[in-house]
């Protein structure tokens, strides 16, 4: 392996860590409605004998800033979302109209706030555990290549340098990105 390669590896594996990251923050509650909040919901259809995400099932949108509403491709699998959204805990209370559901999106409390913090602080920790198993990973493909004389002392410590560097700079921003969702999570 050259070390350019290890290098561009693994950024690439950080970035996918960030990604995740952000994805992960989508499904935090913020007091705003948004489809990433029940997308991921598995919903055990009956009538299909199997589980499936509830993106699958139906069209999610949010017409106003405090509400969702689900439009099931199927009308007979409402009851079965309303079902699965009540059991996933996620604090909402489906109106099932029959054709469709409506969530009312509840004003946050402070207790329930506090609890969003933490939840992206758990986030933001996962996702640093993530960046460091990179840098673990390009650090001892780094002593390898030394080991198999790719690269010198010098061209070794210089590879290490860089690798911390980059560590360093996705480390940031996921301070950054974790910061900016915590003051979204307690702005009232």
């Amino acid at each position: 392996m050259e070390p350019t390669q290890a290098i561009s590896e693994m950024e690439m594996a950080m970035e996918q860590a960030v990604e995740y990251m952000g994805k992960e923050f989508a499904s935090v509650r913020t007091g705003k409605a948004s489809p990433a909040l029940v997308e991921n919901v598995n919903v055990e259809v009956k009538a299909y004998g199997s589980k499936m995400k509830l993106r699958d099932l139906a069209i999610i949108t949010t017409p106003e800033p405090r509400q969702i509403v689900i439009q099931p491709h199927d009308p007979s699998t409402a009851d079965d979302i309303d079902r699965a959204i009540r059991e996933a805990q996620l604090g909402f209370n489906p109106v099932n109209e029959g054709k469709r559901l409506r969530l009312p999106i509840p004003e946050l409390n402070e207790e329930r706030r506090q609890e969003m913090v933490k939840r992206v602080r758990t986030i933001s920790e996962e996702s640093k555990v993530r960046i460091r198993g990179c840098r673990k990973d390009a650090m001892d493909a780094g002593k390898k290549m030394k080991s198999e004389k790719v690269l010198t002392d010098d061209s070794a410590r210089d590879f290490e340098g860089e690798v911390q560097d980059i560590t360093n700079k996705y480390t940031k921003k996921i301070d950054e990105e974790s910061a900016s969702k915590e003051k979204e999570v307690m702005t009232v």
